[in-house]
């Protein structure tokens, strides 16, 4: 019995624990790149439609709702958007912005800029298809 109680413990303690720690630690460094507004209205992966002037991104593995600062390592500008897309799927981008966010970190113009992505919350109740 005890020991049932042991295992029983230490899975909620990994259950609960595992999204602390993931919101805490997820950092990437890697390319961004900017929806073009011609997308504006179309579904996103998510199901929403995408809004140009929104701040919102798309990610290969986050799951959707989960916001994320993007920093222009360039200019140092940051931004917060909220994942519910995926992508992108050229190999060396790590991010797709909206527009509105693009402009924020000013790489518009640019097309693409280095960033640093950092996980600032996890979605209280990830669907458990949203990552993929």
């Amino acid at each position: 019995m005890k020991k049932n109680i042991g295992l029983f413990s230490a899975l909620l303690l990994t259950v609960f624990a595992v999204p602390l720690v993931c919101a805490q630690e997820v950092r990437q460094y890697g390319n961004a790149s900017w929806y073009a507004s011609s997308l504006h209205g179309r579904k996103t992966a998510s199901g929403e439609c995408y809004d140009k002037d929104g701040f919102t991104g798309a990610h290969r593995n986050l799951p959707f709702g989960t916001l994320v600062k993007v920093r222009n390592l360039y200019n140092g500008k940051e931004v917060i958007v909220r994942v519910n897309d995926r992508g992108p799927f050229i190999k060396s981008r790590i991010i797709d912005l909206s527009r509105a966010a693009a402009i924020t970190l000013g790489i518009l113009n640019m097309g693409t800029a280095r960033v640093s992505l950092e996980v600032i919350s996890l979605p209280v109740s990830a669907d458990p298809g949203s990552s993929s």
